[in-house]
């Protein structure tokens, strides 16, 4: 039976990455900066205005689980597509990147596979429009028990709360990887994700979540608060290990009464997308390996600036070698 280090669970989605004038996404009505949710039909318009598309396997912790697998970690990914083309590159792209992808695509899926239509503009923002398809259907059923036997470390993605079924997936799969003795964690996704789900969110911290990675406005929007460290006072009083980027300034984490901030070295994005997952999968690699969280903290830092210095949001260089440049392993 495979170990695996860490298991994600989230919204399969087929990143469809473009590049775009604020002109072009003033004229298509789209929102600059955030993750908006289209229908089918605006999905389908979207993707046939866009010009320079790179497709790869996407969804945000499936950036991140991705992440880790090229960082020597062994990683499964829970995802749900459908048998079709999107679907079949999907699944084939996250087994060739060496991540596991237990999900077969599904014959009976009812809904298309998930696509994410991101516009870079030329400062490197990302503006995402997502069509949730098959991806956000994955429910309990489709969590296979075997997967978390022996298997240490569980990553849930927020953006799965937007349907019912996404939540009961996450709570078999936090109860299977508690009952294997391993850790359980989750990404806020972002503010409009916390704020459609801040019961929802607050309960998981509190009872089910062993840590927690969010941005500043993930944080002050989930606890209704424009006072960051009020925010983070509430989180690390229900949950041991608790973490804050804040977008250049230095990172936040607290693990019982410890507290630490690292810094950040501002840098002109080529592309923000994945900036993210791919500081939690620098993070969780730190945690995974026993690290301190300072360690852990710059580890998250070194793999964000690496993957905003190129378009597409999965690492290009040696996250490792980064690392022992730095010191760190």
């Amino acid at each position: 039976m495979t170990h695996y280090d860490v298991v994600g669970i989230g919204n399969a989605i087929v990143d469809v990455i473009a590049h775009a004038e604020d002109t072009f996404l003033d004229h298509m009505g789209i929102e600059k900066g955030i993750m908006q949710l289209v229908e089918r039909d605006r999905a389908e318009v979207l993707y046939a205005a866009m010009k320079d598309r790179t497709e790869t396997p996407g969804g945000s912790v499936a950036n991140t689980i991705a992440g880790l697998g090229s960082l020597g970690l062994s990683t499964a990914f829970i995802g749900k597509v459908k048998d079709d083309a999107l679907g079949r590159f999907y699944a084939k792209g996250m087994e060739e990147a060496g991540t596991a992808f237990p999900n077969p695509p599904s014959e009976t899926a009812e809904a298309p596979s998930s696509r994410s239509m991101i516009f870079v503009s030329p400062d490197g923002e990302r503006s995402m429009n997502t069509y949730l398809g098959a991806g956000a259907d994955l429910g309990s059923d489709d969590v296979p028990a075997e997967v978390f036997a022996n298997s240490r470390i569980l990553f849930l993605e927020g953006y799965l709360f937007d349907k019912p079924d996404g939540k009961t997936a996450f709570e078999e799969a936090s109860r299977l990887m508690h009952a294997s003795g391993g850790k359980s964690g989750i990404t806020l996704s972002d503010p409009f994700c916390a704020d459609r789900h801040r019961e929802d969110f607050q309960r998981l911290i509190a009872e089910e979540m062993d840590f927690v990675i969010g941005n500043e406005a993930e944080w002050k929007t989930l606890y209704e608060t424009d006072d960051l460290p009020a925010a983070l006072e509430r989180a690390r009083a229900v949950c041991e290990t608790v973490v804050c980027t804040r977008s250049g300034d230095p990172v936040v984490i607290y693990r019982g009464d410890e507290r630490v901030e690292v810094p950040v070295k501002r840098v002109v994005p080529v592309d923000a997308t994945g900036a993210g997952d791919q500081f939690a999968a620098g993070f969780l690699y730190g945690y995974a390996t026993g690290q301190s969280l300072e360690v852990c903290g710059r580890m998250g830092v070194i793999a964000a600036a690496e993957v905003i210095g190129h378009i597409g949001p999965r690492p290009k260089a040696d996250l490792k070698s980064l690392f022992k440049h730095a010191g760190l392993i």
